[in-house]
């Protein structure tokens, strides 16, 4: 039979059908057979795949278990749930993030996502709410979400993380001092990782730090380049291989200049300290 032609664009339940067929076919399964091992019947899963059915969180979780996505399909839903609290252009990101081999990221403001405490992240989202830029069930689900994504940290396949925190990361009081501490003790905690690289990059840098704005570079498993940031309004994803080049180079001259990891601890247990 002739499999419905699957447009990702056209909604949100459409691209986690199109990413569940693509799981699907990549394990060599047929609708019948991924509809015995997770419970559900053909013509169910063929539902799933059209957008035509929202999945559950608990079948999410076995499929991706049966698949062996690495939990691409939890994100995926988590972006279904939380769509309203994520930016345009994020859950393109995600997706790509959840299955790169090496992840080099410049931030500013905030720790970034990967490394943020609960309560740090609770914080972020709770403001918005305040603000009225998303509800309290959109907060629910944006951390939810974030926490999904953190799994990659603490499995086997850990990609290589290397993180160039401006230091108003580490200066701007998010949460008080408590939810500061168990964040300072997360980061020191990072360190500690064979995988995880982590430098401050020091205010005395001035107008040669290289980056002005966020950017995160992900290494694909074929060894491709992607770049990612953000505006206001919106998340950028780039395959333009100029432009990926041009951060990539930028990225090299602030690793150069940001603090060394020793270095940048010493910062980090001094921020704590000061609190």
């Amino acid at each position: 039979m002739r499999e419905t032609e699957l447009n990702p664009s056209a909604s949100p339940l459409e691209a986690f059908g199109a990413q569940l067929r693509k799981a699907r076919k990549a394990a060599g399964l047929t609708q019948a057979e991924l509809g015995r091992l997770t419970s559900l019947s053909d013509s169910q899963i063929s539902n799933l795949e059209r957008g035509t059915r929202s999945p559950t969180l608990d079948w999410v979780i076995e499929a991706d278990r049966v698949l062996n996505t690495g939990g691409t399909l939890e994100l995926t839903y988590w972006s279904l749930s939380g769509g309203g609290s994520l930016l345009e252009g994020f859950a393109e990101f995600a997706a790509h993030e959840a299955k790169a081999v090496e992840l080099r990221q410049f931030e500013l403001g905030v720790v970034p996502g990967l490394f943020q405490t609960k309560a740090y992240a609770e914080t972020l989202a709770a403001a918005d709410v305040r603000r009225g830029v998303i509800t309290s069930e959109e907060a629910e689900a944006r951390v939810s979400y974030l926490l999904t994504r953190q799994q990659r940290l603490n499995s086997v396949d850990m990609p290589l993380v290397h993180a160039v925190l401006d230091e108003s990361c580490i200066r701007r009081l998010v949460g008080g001092p408590a939810v500061m501490q168990e964040q300072f003790d997360r980061l020191a905690e990072l360190f500690e990782r064979p995988r995880a690289i982590i430098q401050v990059a020091p205010f005395s840098m001035g107008e040669h730090r290289s980056l002005a704005l966020p950017v995160v570079l992900l290494t694909m498993p074929d060894r491709s380049m992607l770049g990612y940031t953000e505006s206001q309004a919106r998340g950028y994803l780039t395959r333009e291989a100029e432009t990926v080049t041009a951060w990539a180079r930028d990225y090299d001259r602030l690793q150069v200049g940001a603090s060394s990891d020793v270095v940048s601890l010493a910062a980090i247990r001094a921020a704590r300290k000061d609190l």
